[in-house]
């Protein structure tokens, strides 16, 4: 019988844990854009818009079919793999708004300064303001992306229609044209990063580039940081949630039931391998 009260106590304790964590991944349907004084920290500016009113008063970039690429790291042969060869990653027939006209709704940015992209979960990418104002047509807009027509037939499964529907979204997604793909696909590839990007923003997997990095999902905030970006790059950066302009995501309640639910399972299975 007390066997039978251990296992049944493990899994309500895993799916407490499971349940309080998973709150940190879903679909978003509002962003949060800021504009910071990187010196002081100062909110200069803040507002916040759903997809809805974005594509009512914003110009909509992508048309619910026109597939865009993103490429993951290439392992044989040139690591960069300027011919765009293999290894593309689907993100739908998707369609949304420019980031840089979200950032104009805060007052804009100037040379020198970055563009966060942050995720409910505190993972976040920076742009500099030349990728995000005045992009190369190899890299194009880069946009938040609210709605998607069409799932990839290989690959992730991200869900069609609108958010919550569209489960990844809302989801960074780079509008390449298709100068550089000889079959004539959306794709921005590792070579376009390399050409297009500073060194010091480049993504990697492991050692190997890969744009795919930069497809940051579940998007509640951009910030505009004026004189640039002082903090980590690229990070799931958790304390993040307090710095200006966002709220904690996490209560302090599903800590301790995630930390109840490891410690629990801990001593009982400690008391399993007493006997």
């Amino acid at each position: 019988m007390m066997k039978v009260i251990y296992r049944m106590l493990v899994v309500t304790l895993l799916v407490l844990s499971l349940c309080m964590t998973g709150t940190l991944a879903a679909p978003t349907t509002e962003v949060t854009v800021v504009k910071i004084n990187s010196e002081t920290d100062e909110i200069m500016s803040r507002t916040t818009v759903t997809y809805q009113w974005m594509e009512e008063n914003l110009p909509v970039h992508g048309d619910g079919i026109t597939r865009y690429y993103h490429q993951g790291p290439v392992f044989d042969g040139d690591k960069w793999d300027p011919e765009e060869t293999t290894n593309f990653k689907d993100k739908g027939s998707v369609k949304g708004t420019d980031i840089r006209d979200l950032c104009d709704l805060v007052g804009g940015a100037a040379p020198g300064d970055e563009i966060m992209v942050r995720a409910q979960d505190g993972y976040h990418v920076e742009f500099p303001y030349e990728n995000v104002y005045h992009p190369e047509p190899r890299q194009g807009p880069i946009v938040l992306t609210w709605y998607n027509g069409a799932d990839p037939d290989v690959g992730e499964r991200q869900g069609t229609g609108y958010p919550p529907d569209f489960y990844s979204g809302m989801r960074i997604v780079f509008f390449a044209d298709t100068s550089t793909n000889t079959d004539g696909l959306h794709v921005y590839g590792n070579d376009d990063m390399k050409k297009t990007m500073p060194q010091s923003v480049h993504h990697f997997y492991d050692l190997y580039p890969s744009t795919n990095g930069f497809t940051v999902k579940w998007v509640d905030e951009i910030r505009v940081y004026s004189g640039g970006y002082k903090g980590e790059q690229g990070l799931l950066a958790k304390s993040l949630q307090s710095e200006p302009g966002h709220d904690a995501q996490q209560s302090p309640m599903s800590s301790l039931i995630v930390f109840i639910a490891i410690t629990g399972c801990s001593i009982l299975y400690t008391r399993r391998g007493m006997r």
